[in-house]
Formats: structure tokens, C-alpha cells, sequence
């Protein structure tokens, strides 16, 4: 088992606006390995395609990172491979390809996935499950985030 490069960030966190919500996801990043999948939960607007923003950002990543509700996944070049997904257009994945989650969770890749609860069962059986990041509004830009 390979040692992670930093501790991760867990515990509950408080951002007042979107750069320290992309900080603390970098800092998340920092502690990475290819194959590991961060699960994001939180209600819609709470800031889940910022937190990945801000983690794809400290991965390399340079392009436009957007939120993929509409097309399910998105796959971006960085030092490490990332991919980004956005289960909360499905139900569920009885009627999707099971090859649905293997397109965009792999061992070379780093996985971020909003709205996990979809798949769950699925996903912990595809990489390593590295971190659990639940965001909340505090009102205005302020932000909890949880992550264990």
C-alpha cells in the first residue's frame, strides 16, 4: 500500500467564500493517490463543483472545470488523470451500462463524484473510497464542510 503524499484534511471545516472553498479542496488533493474516489454530498448550490474545481485546480488541471450534471462525467488531464461526475440526474443505475462508473473510475485516475448516494455500493467496489466531503450552506458564500 502506497503512503499518502500528505494527511488528509478531515474534520469540520467553515469557508467564506469560494476561494477558501477551492483552498481547502486543494489541500484535500495534496493527500490523492491515483485510484482514490472522493465522494460529495450536499444539496444543490452548496458548492460541490467549486470544492472539485478547487482540487482538479492542484492537480493540474488547467481547462474549464464545470459541472457535468448533464452529461454524467467528465474526464480532464492534469498530473494525475481526474474525473469528475454528477449522479443526480439518475435514480439509479438498474437501467444505466454497468460500464457507466468503470469509464470514469480507474487506477490511474483520481475520481470526484457529487451526488455518490446514486451508487454508492458501486463506487466502493471500483477504487478507493479515500475521502466522504459533505458541504452545507451557512447563509451568503459561507460554507461547512465536512470531511471524514
Amino acid at each position: 500500500m502506497t503512503a499518502r503524499p500528505a494527511p488528509l484534511p478531515t474534520g469540520v471545516h467553515r469557508t467564506a467564500g469560494p476561494a477558501e472553498t477551492e483552498a481547502l479542496a486543494a489541500r484535500l488533493a495534496a493527500a490523492l493517490l491515483p485510484g482514490d474516489v472522493v465522494l460529495i454530498a450536499g444539496e444543490l448550490g452548496s458548492g460541490k463543483t467549486t470544492f472539485v474545481r478547487g482540487a482538479s485546480r492542484a492537480l493540474g488541471v488547467t481547462g474549464n472545470v464545470t459541472s457535468p450534471t448533464f452529461t454524467i462525467g467528465r474526464r480532464y488531464d492534469g498530473r494525475v488523470p481526474v474525473s469528475h461526475l454528477d449522479l443526480y440526474r439518475l435514480g439509479d443505475l438498474a437501467d444505466e451500462d454497468p460500464a457507466l462508473l468503470a469509464d470514469y473510475i480507474a487506477p490511474e485516475r483520481i475520481a470526484f463524484v457529487e451526488w455518490p448516494q446514486v451508487a454508492e455500493p458501486e463506487l466502493e467496489g471500483l477504487g478507493t473510497v479515500a475521502a466522504h466531503v459533505r458541504l452545507a450552506h451557512l447563509g451568503g458564500d459561507a460554507r461547512r464542510i465536512e470531511i471524514a
